[in-house]
């Protein structure tokens, strides 16, 4: 196992600038998700650490050995990484054997060593080593591509949205196996992706990229609590702004006062609250004390839960909305008033006369 790092990465199509200045660091044995949307420049990062492009400055260093760099090129086949991309791309003509054992030594690739250790390590069975890829189902084929890449042993293991293309369940199902045999082989792993759910569930540390930069790095959990701006925030997971006024650690907004650790001073500020911090109650009842009201204006239903939408009534004079994320099957009638209580403190996105510690 050995570190992938990156520094100062910029990488351009026919003169059209793609990355600008890319710095991340990738620990050996662990997982980062690069999260970003379509057109952002993840994929073109995947391709300069694969060694398919060259940056135009920078340098992708693997532990002690610069891979690309000024002055320094290693070919993507001597690199000893592992590539999966979003189709799988098997060979059509191969069978499942023939795939994964394709690009070991040829006398490997004969006795055909290994493979059903492989196809067990992603979930499948051996029974499957002569099919073809036609006569698998989408998760089958990209779990057999992920077997290939781990096949040689690769230092890193480069997956390009590898299940974009399958249905949510078989998404949900293959991306835990690949999961599971990514941590049994303690593989370092750079995963780039556009689903926030993916990010957030498969890595170890969340990359948000836009427009070509990194706005933000770290733990899941804390990206998604403390998200560095708006855009970060949206790209993880729906989110109520509202405008309020912060002094020394209590923000005023249309949810009340609200304790916010860590801030300090005064002054303007934006700040973000989930929808699963908000809980809503009767207006008449015992938990209402301390809460805000509001009015229910739509709800959208998910079947195991669901979001509402709520007018709330700010005190400053202004009308507010936010949604709330409550069970499927507790969600309350449009036209009904609720209380609204916020647990957990919530995140000052921007701020004017202030600043977070």
């Amino acid at each position: 196992m050995r570190t992938l790092q990156l520094s100062g990465i910029t990488a351009s199509h026919s003169g059209t600038p793609v990355l600008h200045g890319i710095d991340l660091e990738v620990q050996a044995g662990t997982t980062t998700a690069v999260l970003g949307p379509s057109g952002c420049g993840k994929t073109t990062l995947l391709r300069v650490v694969a060694g398919f492009m060259r940056p135009d400055a920078g340098e992708v260093r693997v532990g002690n050995e610069v891979v690309a760099g000024p002055g320094a090129w290693v070919a993507p086949e001597k690199r000893g990484f592992g590539y999966v991309a979003q189709e799988g791309n098997l060979f059509p003509h191969l069978d499942v054997a023939a795939n994964i054992s394709y690009g070991l030594p040829r006398r490997e690739r004969r006795t055909r060593a290994g493979v059903g250790d492989l196809l067990e390590l992603v979930g499948l069975s051996g029974d499957l080593a002569h099919r073809r890829p036609d006569q698998l189902s989408g998760g089958q084929q990209q779990r057999v591509a992920l077997a290939r890449a781990l096949a040689r042993r690769p230092r890193i293991v480069l997956l390009d949205e590898p299940f974009s293309a399958l249905d949510p369940e078989l998404r949900v199902a293959t991306r835990e196996a690949v999961a599971s045999a990514l941590a049994h082989e303690r593989a370092t792993v750079v995963l780039v992706t556009h689903d926030r759910a993916e990010a957030l569930s498969f890595a170890d540390q969340v990359a948000i990229m836009h427009d070509g930069r990194l706005t933000q790095v770290g733990p899941p959990a804390d990206v998604y609590r403390s998200p560095s701006d708006r855009r970060s925030a949206v790209s993880l997971g729906e989110a109520c702004f509202l405008a309020g006024d912060v002094d020394n650690g209590i923000v005023t907004c249309a949810l009340g006062e609200l304790p916010v650790p860590g801030v300090q001073g005064s002054g303007a500020c934006e700040v973000l609250v989930r929808p699963e911090q908000l809980r809503l109650g009767d207006p008449a009842g015992p938990t209402a004390t301390d809460a805000c009201v509001a009015v229910v204006t739509r709800t959208v239903f998910y079947g195991h839960d669901a979001l509402v939408e709520l007018c709330l009534d700010d005190p400053r004079g202004d009308s507010a909305e936010v949604w709330a994320r409550v069970l499927g099957d507790e969600a309350p009638p449009v036209g009904s008033r609720v209380s609204v209580r916020v647990v957990g403190a919530p995140h000052v996105v921007t701020l004017d006369g202030a600043r977070p510690s």
